[in-house]
């Protein structure tokens, strides 16, 4: 079986541990001058040489090279055992799997007994934040006055979580994030140590997914891999990876600066489509969207590790966008990449972060969806039916009979006042559901059909979200009727998809009184109609 490559090449030296020459100066000098402590608190992010800083401490208080500038030498015994993982002075306690009381009271019986074959007994304590409260209090004493020949590392990620009496009694280290550089000069050293043939803007993405963890790095690099003599080229990182291109990126961010929804849920789709994984997608944005605001809040001056191109795309960018919506960005791409995707919709928390920054206005009206004039209603005349016994007359020729006439759809209240007062409706709606707005700026009113207003959606995904809100629909039409004073009703359609309720033709004296020039000439039409339908108006 192979070994892993951050394994494999862990540093043996202190020269060798990249990016905190701050920390293995002092303790290289420690070493040097015979003033190493007893106590020692390794903090920082994962990935970064804690441990392994560690155990090249316990390296150089054990070498046995005559100059101590040169420890370790990894070629006396001591050193060699320590590379091989034999050395029985050095324990190694993942205090993750030992957290209990007991385990640091075993610890803290056999720490008396003198070391075996070294001068230190070093302990070396990973994630020592694990520890219980009872444990830590175990601990105290024995880590104040250790006997001579014993000496901790206490290793954390989470250094908030450690006692002050702890960090008291060691001398605490920060260990800091790589920059992309330090991780790529790295990373092009281990591909000549193994052969490998790698593309630098390769190399580029494998150190930006480390997000500053040389580990992660090295990790991402092992998983590039391939068959002997083949070359590891940037489409195929971005393929294993999940990650999405650059240009994918900037576009997505334009998209959401223009307020343009359908292009940038085709171009998430299309992402998705191709392999692009949703959370490393919300990362790249998180991590895309910092830089322009931070060229936004410093200037053109400041430096960034991108090439001088994509730095004055996003300076135009930053230009574009308010500081506001830009913070506002960045925490919801965060958020979304933090959210666990389910298995059935994972595109769901990016899709919802992106519609979620766009403007909460209603869309323009189109020629299309101007309101049409109402026409004038008719007099109310009361029409009375003969008495059962008389016989129905038959229908004129040409005529189709009353009866089988189809009365037309009423519309009691036009399109028109729903759009006027539509943006009354969302800043209603804002106020109960924050969540509703970003989706009504995707829809527009189509149609009314009756009391029933219909709204198109450009995409079924957006219609199904909206109908999905237990507050969606009911909410709109609750507002609108007391807005309207009338009751109304809201009904969802995808806008290509919809059709209006055809109306059957009607004979024009059915449809609409004839035009009259005089309350004589329309009460005489009125009679006739009557007359003809074997019936009498009655005076209301």
């Amino acid at each position: 079986m192979s070994q892993a490559l951050y394994r494999k090449w862990r540093p043996a030296r202190f020269d060798d541990v990249i990016g905190q020459e701050h920390i293995t100066r002092t303790l290289r000098n420690a070493v040097v001058g015979d003033r190493v402590g007893h106590a020692y608190l390794f903090c920082g992010p994962r990935g970064t040489g804690k441990t392994t800083t560690a155990r090249l401490l316990a390296k150089a208080v054990n070498c046995l090279d005559a100059d101590p500038a040169q420890r370790p030498c990894n070629r006396c015994a001591r050193c060699l055992a320590i590379n091989q993982g034999r050395f029985l002075d050095l324990i190694e306690i993942d205090a993750a799997s030992n957290t209990g009381v007991d385990d640091i009271r075993d610890l803290r019986d056999k720490i008396n007994f003198s070391p075996s074959e070294g001068r230190f007994k070093v302990y070396i304590i990973d994630e020592v934040h694990m520890l219980s409260t009872a444990a830590f209090n175990a601990l105290l004493k024995t880590l104040e006055e250790p006997p001579a020949h014993a000496m901790f590392v206490l290793a954390t990620t989470e250094e908030h979580k450690v006692p002050m009496t702890i960090k008291s009694r060691c001398q605490q280290f920060n260990f800091r994030l790589l920059s992309v550089q330090e991780i790529v000069g790295r990373l092009l050293w281990l591909t000549e140590q193994e052969g490998l043939t790698v593309e630098p803007e390769a190399l580029a993405l494998v150190a930006r997914q480390g997000a500053g963890s040389l580990r992660d790095a090295e990790s991402l690099l092992d998983q590039l891999v391939t068959a002997p003599g083949d070359t590891i080229t940037l489409a195929r990182a971005q393929m294993v990876l999940g990650t999405a291109s650059m240009g994918m990126v900037r576009q997505l961010t334009e998209a959401w600066l223009a307020g343009d929804a359908p292009a940038g849920l085709r171009l998430i789709h299309e992402a998705l489509s191709s392999g692009v994984d949703t959370r490393q997608f919300c990362r790249q944005m998180v991590t895309y969207l910092r830089q322009v605001l931070l060229l936004q809040a410093a200037g053109p001056d400041l430096v960034l590790e991108v090439p001088a191109e994509q730095k004055g795309e996003m300076l135009v960018q930053a230009e574009r966008a308010e500081r506001k919506d830009l913070v506002a960005a960045i925490k919801a791409f965060n958020e979304a990449a933090l959210t666990p995707a389910s298995s059935w919709q994972p595109q769901l928390p990016l899709e919802l972060a992106f519609i979620g920054l766009l403007p909460a206005t209603p869309r323009p009206v189109v020629a299309s969806d101007r309101p049409q004039p109402v026409p004038t209603p008719a007099p109310a005349v009361v029409v009375t039916p003969p008495p059962a016994t008389a016989s129905p007359r038959p229908a004129a020729p040409g005529r189709v009979p009353a009866a089988a006439s189809p009365a037309p759809p009423a519309t009691s209240i036009p399109l028109s006042s729903f759009q006027g007062q539509w943006p009354a409706m969302v800043s209603q709606v804002m106020q109960q559901d924050k969540n509703l707005p970003p989706l009504l700026s995707m829809c527009k009113p189509l149609a009314v059909e009756g009391n029933t207003l219909i709204l198109g959606f450009e995409f079924p995904v957006l219609k199904d979200k909206f109908e999905s809100k237990s507050t969606g629909p009911n909410l709109v039409a609750i507002i609108f009727s007391d807005l309207l004073g009338a009751k109304c009703f809201v009904r969802c359609v995808v806008t290509g998809e919809y059709k209006p309720p055809a109306v059957a033709e009607l004979s024009p004296a059915v449809v609409s009184p004839p035009a009259v020039a005089s309350p004589e000439a329309d009460r005489a039409a009125f009679l006739a109609l009557a007359k003809e339908l074997g019936g009498e108006i009655q005076e209301t």
